[in-house]
Order: C-alpha cells, then sequence, then structure tokens
C-alpha cells in the first residue's frame, strides 16, 4: 500500500536530495511540499527532480498543518521552527520526523542513528534525524566508545551546501575560494549532540571548504592500553560486519568516494609510534544524503513497515 510523505520546507538542499529519493521508491508518493515564500509556485520549477510532477508549493504552517493530511511529515525547516510543528501535531496520529536540531535531546523522540537505534526506530511515531557531522562521528567512534580513556578531538570539514541556501559567510564562493572556514570553534550543537548520544565527551572543530557536498572526518583518539593499526581495523570490521552502508578499510578514504552516495567510509587507522595508546583515523560521508536525506529515507523505511534500504542507490 502506498504512504504519502509531505515535505515542510521544501525548497532546501537536503528536501531536494530527500525528494530524488523519494523518485526510486515505489511505496511513497509525494502528498504535499511546503514553502510559504514559494507558495503557489510549481515545485519543478524550483526543484529540478521534480520534472513533469505538476506539484505546487503550498503555505503549510503550525496552524493548518493538519488540513493537509499524510501518513508522515519531514520536518525541513530550520533549527527552532520545527517544535512548532511538531507541536501542532502532538495529538494526531500521523507520524513526523525532523530534520533540524530541534528534537534530537528530546527522550519522547527516537533518536534515528539508524545504525544503533534501528529496533527503536521500527513502527516508531516520532524520529528526530541525526546531524550530519554527528552522524559521521558518532558512527566512527562507536566501536571505540567504551575504550577511550579521554575525549576524543574530532576535526570535521564540510562542502558548503552544509550551510544550506539562505546566504552567510559559510556559503559564499568569494570568501571561500582558494579558503577553508573555520567556524564555531567551541560550544558547536553538534559536538553536544555527539557527547549526548555517544555518552562521552568529545570536543568538536568545524571548518567549511570550497567543495559543495562531503565531509571529512580526522578523529583523533585516546584508549585505555595499546593498540595497533590492524587490531583497530579488526575491530571495525567486525563491529560493522552486517552494515550495508558503512565500509570500513585501511586506506584513507576520501571525500570524491562518497559523494553522491549514501555510504559511511572508515578508515586510515594510525597509531602513534611515541604513545600506542593514542591514534587517528578518518570518516567520510555526504552530508545531503547518509548526513541528512538517505539517513532520513532508511528512518523512514522502518516507521513505515518498508525494508530499510528501500528506495537507496546502492
Amino acid at each position: 500500500m502506498t504512504k504519502t510523505i509531505s515535505i515542510i520546507g521544501a525548497r532546501g538542499f537536503v528536501a531536494e536530495e530527500f525528494i530524488k529519493l523519494l523518485q526510486n521508491h515505489d511505496g511513497l508518493e509525494i502528498g504535499f511540499v511546503g514553502s510559504r515564500e514559494l507558495e503557489g509556485k510549481l515545485a519543478k520549477e524550483t526543484l529540478p527532480s521534480l520534472p513533469g510532477k505538476n506539484i505546487r508549493f503550498e503555505n503549510i504552517q503550525p496552524e493548518n498543518i493538519t488540513n493537509f493530511p499524510s501518513d508522515l511529515y519531514v520536518l525541513a525547516v530550520p533549527n527552532g521552527i520545527a517544535k512548532k510543528y511538531a507541536a501542532a501535531l502532538e495529538n494526531s496520529t500521523f507520524r513526523t520526523i525532523d530534520l533540524s536540531y530541534d528534537h534530537r535531546f528530546n527522550n519522547k523522540w527516537v533518536y534515528g542513528l539508524t545504525e544503533k537505534n534501528r529496533v527503536k526506530i521500527k513502527g516508531a511515531s516520532k524520529v528526530s534525524n541525526p546531524g550530519c557531522y554527528s552522524t559521521g562521528a558518532q558512527l566512527g567512534l562507536m566501536p571505540l566508545k567504551d575504550k577511550l580513556s579521554t575525549a576524543p578531538i574530532i576535526f570535521g570539514i564540510s562542502g558548503y551546501s552544509g550551510a544550506g541556501r539562505i546566504p552567510s559567510d559559510k556559503n559564499n564562493k568569494d570568501i571561500l575560494k582558494n579558503n577553508i572556514l573555520p567556524y564555531a570553534l567551541t560550544g558547536h550543537g553538534h559536538e553536544a549532540e555527539i557527547s549526548h548520544h555517544l555518552c562521552h565527551d568529545v570536543s568538536f572543530i568545524p571548518h567549511v571548504a570550497p567543495h559543495f557536498r562531503g565531509i571529512s572526518l580526522s578523529i583523533q583518539f585516546a584508549l585505555k592500553s595499546i593498540t595497533t593499526a590492524d587490531d583497530l581495523l579488526t575491530l571495525f570490521k567486525n563491529y560493522y560486519k552486517n552494515e550495508h552502508l558503512v565500509k570500513v578499510s585501511g586506506a584513507i578514504p576520501e571525500i570524491q568516494s562518497v559523494a553522491n552516495s549514501p555510504y559511511v567510509n572508515i578508515g586510515g587507522f594510525k597509531v602513534d609510534n611515541r604513545d600506542p595508546t593514542k591514534g587517528v583515523f578518518v570518516v567520510t560521508l555526504d552530508n545531503l544524503l547518509k548526513g541528512a536525506a538517505s539517513q532520513a529515507l532508511q528512518n523512514i523505511n522502518l516507521m513505515l513497515g518498508f525494508s530499510e534500504l528501500k528506495g537507496i542507490k546502492l
């Protein structure tokens, strides 16, 4: 039976990627797409991923959202806005997935890191999708969590699509040309998110680079006992041996190998010769897909009873 999906805040990069994915899913169809600024305009004029589909943007607000009934709502609105829509749906039977930051610390919502929480996500009515940096960092650190002696240091670089469509220094091509821009060097929201859901403090330093999509995370760690690069490689391969979307290798992963894909690549394990309790490895993922849209589809599939990877191009 086909289920209807409505997307609130459909003009962003992530929403567009999600709509592309829906074209390959024969169990889901678009009900409504919401954008106050683009109300009445054909969605295909703004979103090239909707060719031939005469879907118009609707002005879907918290106070009228139930006038646009769907089996599931995707909240792709900015941080701080999603909670208003969620409150309007609180007593309804509709399912909701929030792509924003608003519910990632709310125990009434299932945290949608699929590889960690798929049992809880299955059949859930409210799921909070993780942040892009948070997804890569947690998948990188989960195999080591109980072995860590101190807070890992995560050096992250993202393509400028992570800053969204609203103009800012972080997506200004003139500023980013031949440049890398550090930002939020302390207190970034993803630092709190990673620490909270990993149940271990981390330090996180984000940067934005001139490329459009893709994240690279260099993760430095210290363990309670000595290790080797081979031991780490074996540990990670065993931990993720049954995960279709997590690839582990000895080679250092590169952004270009995961761009436009739903995979997370983990590798490049190195141990410090001066102190074999310390080491580093690299995680790469596409911030718009595994960091957002394709992970959301994994979660929606589980919420609605489809196979987890249905509609995801492997």
